[in-house]
């Protein structure tokens, strides 16, 4: 049986734009048949897994998601002293163990999330063919992918249609946050001034626009499978735990920067509720299918989130073996103590 580690997180925004749409304005989705604010999943793990705070926490373990393998590669090996037109056909080849290349080009298709490990491995072997001036064997192109630690492939996992042997299973899954009240997107119109326009003769505005935004409560959830995280890093149980930690931060402290310099609108969570158990996982968004809409929100989205934790272990038996809980509103728990239990 796997162990599943989950995390429950409500997080209040002010006015803000953190996450836009195609026509710029925030994110939103429809749930109990009322809009609610929205921002994806793609964005909070973009977000957390480039953040200063995760990168810092997992230096060295770190991962490089590209399309440019390939560039990097033939300069190394024109460094080295192989000649361009060389360097450029052997480097079209090694970028081509991570994915299909793009015809007439160094660069491949898709983004590749390239190891550490991997990368180590292909200045190796840039040097191995610098130094016989050979290009590189069917053999050491598959032993380029032989070993991964990235701490955020194992989390977030890379897949290629084009090379299924590069595939790692993400060991874990992001909801997307959603407010757990109904919103309307308002408009912010701005001006700005021409500095050197002293008002004499033309009093208006050099510029004029308009942003949407809104302020929510956001429920968001997050779910690993530990047990595959352990798998996916080679057996480390200490990395993993290092891997959880350094997450369950960035989840708790980092914000998407959509707008962040126009709206100041950084967040940490008011509310985490951890769970651990081998039970299979479940979300609590069901319990703001109806909207919450309390002048106290935040403490009635708590107690609405703890029904449902109770409604769900009356129904289907202990949804899970432990959990603690840290609550910013009211100022219980520790954030030392969820980093203790996220890693027991």
């Amino acid at each position: 049986m796997s162990t599943y580690v989950q995390l429950h997180i409500l997080t209040s925004y002010p006015p803000s734009n953190l996450n836009r749409d195609d026509l710029g304005r925030p994110k939103t989705a429809k749930m109990g048949g009322f809009d609610r604010l929205r921002i994806s999943s793609q964005s909070l793990k973009r977000h957390w897994r480039t953040s200063d705070l995760f990168t810092t926490a997992m230096s060295g373990k770190m991962g490089t998601r590209t399309k440019r393998y390939g560039r990097e590669v033939a300069d190394s090996l024109i460094a080295a002293g192989v000649a361009e037109k060389k360097a450029n056909t052997w480097a079209t080849a090694i970028a081509g163990a991570f994915g299909k290349g793009k015809k007439d080009s160094l660069d491949i298709e898709q983004l590749a999330h390239i190891s550490p490990e991997e990368q180590v491995a292909t200045m190796d072997l840039v040097k191995k063919l610098a130094a016989d001036d050979r290009a590189p064997t069917d053999l050491e192109l598959a032993l380029l992918k032989k070993e991964q630690t990235g701490v955020d492939i194992a989390l977030f996992g890379r897949m290629l249609a084009s090379s299924p042997g590069f595939n790692v299973e993400a060991a874990c899954q992001v909801a997307h946050a959603l407010s757990v009240h109904s919103v309307v997107i308002e408009d912010d119109y701005f001006t700005a001034v021409d500095d050197l326009n002293d008002g004499k003769e033309d009093s208006g505005s050099a510029h004029i626009g308009e942003s949407g935004f809104a302020a929510a409560l956001f429920y968001s959830n997050v779910c690993i499978n530990k047990s595959l995280l352990v798998e996916n890093l080679g057996g480390d149980d200490k990395l993993a735990n290092r891997a959880l930690q350094a997450l369950t931060e960035a989840v708790v402290k980092i914000s998407p920067k959509g707008k962040q310099n126009s709206f100041g609108s950084r967040a940490y969570a008011s509310y985490v509720l951890a769970e651990i158990g081998e039970q299979q996982p479940r979300s609590l968004s069901v319990a703001f299918l109806n909207p919450v809409s309390d002048t106290d929100m935040l403490q009635s989205a708590i107690e609405a989130m703890s029904r449902q934790v109770s409604n769900f272990d009356k129904v289907y038996g202990d949804c899970a073996d432990n959990r603690y809980h840290l609550n910013a509103y009211s100022g219980e728990g520790s954030f030392a103590e969820l980093q203790k239990f996220v890693a027991q």
